[in-house]
């Protein structure tokens, strides 16, 4: 059985309830977060020649160990055609090393090779400097409140 509309005052007390302009929009104040964010960290991975893409690919790689295709996309937020092609390309500069899972020769398991873990220890230094200057400029307590929050809104939509 179909479920009934809301009633019309219901209706317009949610309209209320939407930010009145773009700044107080959920979507659009993430947006402009990450680009904030983001911009301190573009000039480091540009040097080395690493899309951002390629960048969260081969973090969660060193983290996590050898991890399937479909997790990998997942866990670093990357869609899977995406996935295809940064693949290829962190393989010809043998940051990483693909094979097929055990028992299922359709899946494919990839690892951090020597040259992706060697390539993020030497941006170790700056990433180091660059967070150190968003705490000092955002505060520690702050930022691990923000952190937080962002992780409940994540877990809770998962």
């Amino acid at each position: 059985m179909a479920k009934a509309p809301p009633p019309i005052a219901s209706a317009l007390e949610r309209i209320h309830l939407l930010p009145e302009n773009t700044r107080r929009s959920l979507p659009m104040a993430l947006l402009h977060a990450r680009e904030v964010v983001m911009a301190r960290f573009r000039p480091m991975l540009a040097a080395h020649d690493v899309t951002e893409q390629q960048w969260r690919v081969l973090r969660v790689l060193s983290e996590a160990g050898p991890v399937e295709a479909t997790e990998l996309a997942d866990r670093a937020s990357v869609l899977p055609p995406s996935l295809t092609r940064i693949i290829k390309a962190l393989e010809g500069r043998r940051f990483i090393t693909r094979n097929k899972a055990e028992g299922d020769g359709r899946r494919v398991v990839l690892t951090i090779a020597p040259a992706g873990s060697a390539l993020i220890e030497a941006l170790s230094p700056e990433r180091r400097v660059i967070y150190d200057d968003i705490e000092r400029r955002f505060g520690h307590e702050r930022l691990e409140q923000l952190l937080d929050l962002l992780e409940t809104l994540i877990d809770g939509e998962s």
